[in-house]
């Protein structure tokens, strides 16, 4: 009789078991690898924004960053608008964002995290969207902006004007075109001010870049589709006065804050980031902060000791 209790339960056994493969067959079936076939698209040049980092009487220097709305229509695009999600935690006081992309090989939720920094304005919507934008840096949205090079407008490309002891700048810019070699880094892009003039390209081989200084058309990389045509070079006019009146209510990009950094320092960690030849967001990023402005003293003296340290780069 015991044996015949030991048989049943042997093929009870046996039946959960092929159950149980049969499941996981069934599984594998309906969760197909699709996101290995997926990738993030590099940025086109008109989803590319310039920022003004650091400003003085010699010329100013951009930064190029994106913003959440370019976020998630790449998100959508690549994983459709069902297939992501995104989560905020504040830690330690802290607002992070996270998230979560759907793997359909694992049938499971992907999760990658960052956190925000400070917003001058709308303290907490500005983290909100910062934390968002780190953590899309994270699954590869717009991280090839970190290969870009130090880009530097001089004073004669720029109107530049001080006020209250600051010096400040009501001019636009705008990336024209861009392109991207296989390892997906910036190789060549242009500059253009709101006028369509010219004043700051980065051409193959050429890591640094340049100010433009020619009226050369530039070369079509990722055209943004702004519709300016480039147009020669003429040297600008004092129009300080004319854009106070012609735009009363728009406010002044301005990046000399009183931080306890002297422009004198600044000219010394531009001049490190040149001969070095790395990217001025890389080190933003490595302190957390979104431009040169918001950089201490503190802060200062890490990343030049940092930039020392680093050899020269190889000239192409």
């Amino acid at each position: 009789m015991s044996g015949v209790k030991e048989e049943l339960a042997r093929r009870a056994s046996n039946i959960k078991e092929s159950d149980k493969k049969e499941t996981q067959n069934s599984n594998s079936g309906t969760c197909r690898s699709d996101n290995e076939e997926l990738s993030v698209r590099l940025l086109r040049a008109d989803e590319i924004e310039c920022r003004v980092s650091t400003i003085n009487e010699r010329g100013l220097s951009l930064l190029l960053y994106k913003d959440a709305r370019v976020d998630q229509k790449i998100l959508d695009e690549t994983f459709t608008p069902f297939g992501w999600k995104r989560t905020h935690q504040i830690i330690d006081g802290n607002l992070y964002c996270t998230v979560e992309i759907w793997d359909a090989g694992k049938c499971q939720w992907i999760a990658k995290q960052d956190v925000g920094t400070t917003s001058y304005s709308e303290k907490e919507k500005g983290q909100a969207s910062d934390s968002f934008k780190r953590a899309c840096f994270n699954w590869g949205v717009g991280r090839e902006l970190y290969t870009a090079p130090f880009i530097w407008i001089p004073a004669e490309k720029v109107s530049i004007q001080k006020k209250d002891n600051k010096y400040v700048t009501y001019d636009r810019f705008y990336v024209r075109s861009i392109a991207y070699n296989e390892q997906r880094e910036i190789v060549e892009f242009t500059v253009v001010n709101g006028k369509g003039y010219l004043v700051f390209e980065l051409s193959q081989g050429s890591r640094s870049g340049r100010d433009a200084r020619s009226d050369r058309q530039t070369k079509s990389g990722r055209e943004s589709g702004m519709g300016q045509q480039t147009k020669p070079e003429s040297k600008p006019k004092q129009e300080s006065k004319a854009r106070q009146q012609s735009e009363p209510g728009q406010q002044a990009m301005t990046a000399q804050e009183e931080t306890g950094v002297t422009d004198q320092q600044m000219e010394v960690l531009e001049k490190e980031l040149e001969r070095t030849g790395i990217p001025a967001a890389t080190v933003l990023a490595r302190y957390q902060i979104d431009t040169f402005e918001q950089m201490t003293p503190e802060i200062y003296t890490k990343a030049l000791n940092g930039l020392k340290k680093t050899k020269t780069k190889v000239a192409a």
